[in-house]
C-alpha cells in the first residue's frame, strides 16, 4: 500500500497485490473506498490475477481536500497510479460512479487497457437527456448532493437501506456508513459531474471486450443503462442478475466473481 501524489501534494491511497496474471483495477462508487472489494480481491488473488486498487479523491484513506475531483480527474488518477506501478495490459472495473471513471480511464490508457468490466456501472450516461431516455431525471444528481449536504450523516444511512437488493446484514449496513462517513463533500464533485456526463463516442471508440454487470434491481444505475452499455460497445456482453440491486459483488458474490473471472480467462 502507499500514497501516490496526483494534484501537487496532494495523495490518494492505494494497493497493490503481485501477481502473474493480468492486472485488475478496481474502482469504486462515490462516497466509497476500496474496502468495498475486499472479497472480489481475494479471489482475483487466489487465481493469481494482479490487483490494484485505491480511494478516489476525498475519499477513504484519500486526501480531503483536494481542488477538483471529477469523473475524468479520478480516470487521470488511473493512469498515473499504473504508470508510476509500471503495470500495462490491465483490466478496468468500476462500480456504479466507478464504471464511468473505469471508461474515462481506458480510453485515456489506449493500448494499455485490455479489457473493461462495468458493475452497476453508471456508464455511458447516468441522467436523461433528448437522445438518451434511460436514467435519473435532469436535476436528480444536483437534489441528491443538497440532501446529502443538508444532513450527511443521516442521508449515507438510508443509502445503505437500499443499497442492495437481496438483504444484508446490519452489521454489513454499518459497515457500509462507516465507509461512507470516511468521504469528504470534495467527492460530491464526482457525482454531480455525472449530471452532464455523456461517454458514448468513447464507449463506442473502445476497441477492447466489455462486460456490462447488470442487477435487475438496481434502483441507482438504471438496469437500461447496463444493458445499452453492452449494446453499444463494439465488443460488449452482458450479465443480468435479476433479483440483485446495485452491489452484485456483496449480493451474489459467487455468481458475480464467477461472471468476472470468466471474463478475464477469456481475454487472454
Amino acid at each position: 500500500m502507499g500514497h501516490l501524489a496526483v494534484e501537487g501534494d496532494r495523495k490518494i491511497y492505494f494497493e497493490h497485490h503481485p501477481g502473474a496474471k493480468t492486472p485488475v483495477v478496481l474502482i469504486h462508487g462515490w462516497g466509497m473506498s476500496c474496502r468495498v472489494w475486499d472479497t472480489t480481491l481475494s479471489a482475483l488473488q487466489a487465481k493469481g490475477h494482479a490487483v490494484v486498487s485505491f480511494d478516489q479523491r476525498g475519499c477513504g484513506m484519500s486526501d480531503k481536500d483536494f481542488r477538483t475531483a471529477s469523473v475524468d480527474s479520478s480516470g487521470t488518477d488511473v493512469v498515473k497510479l499504473l504508470q508510476h506501478l509500471g503495470l500495462k495490459d490491465v483490466v478496468v472495473n468500476g462500480w456504479s460512479l466507478g464504471g464511468a471513471v473505469a471508461v474515462s480511464a481506458a480510453s485515456q490508457l489506449g493500448r494499455d487497457c485490455v479489457g473493461v468490466v462495468l458493475t452497476g456501472g453508471a456508464s455511458p450516461r447516468y441522467v436523461k437527456s433528448r437522445d438518451f431516455q434511460y436514467g435519473g431525471e435532469p436535476g436528480s444528481v444536483t437534489a441528491t448532493i443538497a440532501a446529502a449536504r443538508e444532513d450527511r450523516t443521516n442521508f449515507f444511512a438510508g443509502l445503505t437501506k437500499v443499497i442492495c437488493a437481496v438483504p444484508q446484514s446490519a452489521d454489513v449496513e454499518r459497515w457500509m456508513w462507516s465507509i461512507f462517513m470516511q468521504t469528504s463533500p470534495v467527492a460530491d464533485e464526482a457525482l454531480l459531474s455525472l449530471e452532464s456526463m455523456d461517454q458514448r463516442a468513447i464507449l463506442a471508440a473502445l476497441d477492447v471486450p466489455l462486460l456490462s454487470i447488470v442487477g435487475g434491481k438496481d434502483v441507482f444505475v438504471e438496469p437500461a443503462i447496463g444493458r445499452f452499455a453492452a449494446k453499444h460497445a463494439r465488443h460488449g456482453q452482458l450479465v443480468e442478475f435479476a433479483e440483485c440491486g446495485h452491489a452484485p459483488f456483496l449480493e451474489v458474490p459467487a455468481k458475480y466473481r464467477e461472471a468476472l473471472l470468466k471474463f478475464l480467462n477469456d481475454i487472454r
